[in-house]
């Protein structure tokens, strides 16, 4: 979110506006968020944003799109702390008056490409139109995010449908253009050499990436500065310029991409599945072991992933939630119990991420809490007199685990699925962890000497799960002989 801002200065002073308490009325509704935000004025100033261009308006007086207050109303709303509500009249006024314009310039658009000999054309040749507009009224079309699905489906009739496929057009049109230039620069990189390759140059592409609308991939390029700065550079560098080439062709040769794939390839370029969109799925429910977590800073938010894996199914899941630095994460999904719940599944070619759908709970009797197995004692990972959260059901021992051959067959049918998977959850059994090394699989280098690890091994092999990456495992809990999870 916080690369929509026109400048430091706003990112900043976008923070400092991001707490609830900055937000008294705030809501959302579909691909709409609004709020008011108390200002140093009587009045609060009236900010929305809408996520399919996105577009920006706010009451207050500053000249730059967006302005923290909708900054900070975005952060807010990646936080989840944005209630869904339906729109006020200030902006639902607004979104009309988007619409309208909107149904017009796609009128406009069809009657030129329909127009005899003009031969206008917006598609995968990478030709495309305006990107974003400003307007009187705060509207600014560039961005990083988008709340619009991008398929094959016919947009829906009447006004909403004719928005919903002009947004999309233009967006897809702007990403092509992005991409085919991205697409240059690779070539020009590599022809150059890589020893030229400066932070200054993928800071000025990233900022391009975002204005075309494709901030995965603009995520992607932001990151390389640390590759650069590590020992082995050369060789991850040009291992992250392949897959980045990798995913502005698919995205250019989608429509010949197996559906699944094609998912896969639009979510990496930054089109988002809503919530609403996934949980109107399909669901699989299984006793899902919560295997690890693990915290992560992404662009001054707190990024926490939990891994799990089904007992019945074997299926391995990651559930992400996201908080602005300093304020509390999801703690709902505990290390070493066990939960029966429904997950429902982002789409994509090796699917992993998903989110709880709805959980089960157990009969309870005896005055004891809903959704805790009497007669296990506290469950590992939770400690003695603390208060498990609804929904789970127990710790139930060491999880079932699999070889380092078969856990390296997992991983590799995830990769020929999907090239760009960064990390997968594993669970070995019967393995003996060294300084560097387990189960053949190499430790991240930032994991070597796990003594917490050894500790408990003690020479003797265990059932350990760990998160796979291309650079090494990460281990995250590791089961000693009483069947007791102890976090790494």
């Amino acid at each position: 979110m916080l690369a929509l801002a026109p400048d430091a200065s706003s990112q900043k002073a976008a923070q400092r506006v991001a707490g609830p308490g900055s937000w008294p009325v705030c809501g959302a509704a579909g691909d709409v968020v609004f709020g008011e935000c108390e200002g140093s004025g009587a009045k609060p100033y009236l900010a929305c944003a809408d996520l399919s261009e996105p577009a920006f308006r706010c009451s207050c007086p500053s000249r730059k799109f967006p302005c923290k207050h909708a900054l900070g109303l975005l952060l807010l709303w990646s936080a989840g702390a944005v209630p869904d509500a339906e729109p006020p009249a200030w902006a639902a006024e607004w979104l009309v008056q988007r619409a309208e314009r909107a149904a017009k310039a796609a009128t406009r658009a069809e009657a030129v490409r329909t127009a005899p000999g003009t031969g206008a054309t917006s598609g995968s040749d990478g030709t495309s139109g305006s990107d974003g507009t400003s307007g009187s009224d705060g509207t600014s079309g560039s961005g990083a995010a988008s709340g619009a699905v991008a398929g094959g489906d016919p947009a829906p009739a009447g006004r909403g449908g004719a928005r919903a496929a002009a947004t999309e057009s233009a967006r897809h049109a702007r990403v092509t253009a992005g991409l085919a230039e991205l697409e240059r620069w690779l070539a020009d990189q590599t022809r150059q050499g890589l020893v030229g390759a400066g932070e200054r140059d993928w800071d000025e592409l990233a900022k391009r990436l975002v204005d075309v609308q494709a901030p995965g991939v603009a995520s992607v390029v932001s990151r390389l500065a640390q590759v650069r700065a590590e020992d082995d550079w050369p060789g991850r560098l040009l291992e992250e310029y392949s897959l980045v080439n990798l995913l502005a062709v698919a995205y250019r040769r989608r429509a010949e991409l197996p559906e699944a794939l094609a998912a896969t390839v639009l979510t990496r370029v930054g089109f988002p599945v809503t919530r609403e969109d996934v949980l109107a799925g399909p669901v699989i429910r299984d006793r899902w072991d919560v295997l690890g977590r693990r915290d992560e800073e992404q662009d001054r938010l707190t990024a926490r992933r939990v891994w799990l894996r089904g007992r019945g199914t074997g299926r391995a899941a990651l559930v992400l939630s996201f908080a602005p630095q300093g304020q509390a994460l999801d703690t709902s999904l505990v290390t070493g119990v066990t939960i029966d719940a429904d997950l429902a599944f982002y789409p994509g070619a090796a699917p992993l991420r998903a989110l709880v759908a709805a959980r089960h709970f157990p009969a309870s009797g005896g005055g004891k809490a809903p959704g805790i197995v009497s007669g296990q004692g506290t469950p590992p990972g939770i400690a003695s007199g603390e208060v498990m959260p609804p929904g789970i059901t127990s710790g139930e021992g060491t999880p079932p685990g699999v070889t380092p051959d078969q856990a390296m067959d997992e991983v590799a049918a995830a990769l020929a699925a999907d090239p760009w998977t960064s990390s997968w959850p594993v669970v070995l059994a019967g393995v003996v962890p060294a300084r560097t090394a387990l189960g053949g699989f190499p430790l991240h280098p930032r994991e070597h000497d796990p003594w917490r690890l050894l500790a408990v091994s003690g020479g003797h092999p265990v059932t350990v799960a760990a998160e796979w990456t291309p650079r090494g495992l990460h281990p995250l809990t590791v089961w000693d002989d009483e069947g007791m999870a102890v976090i790494l």
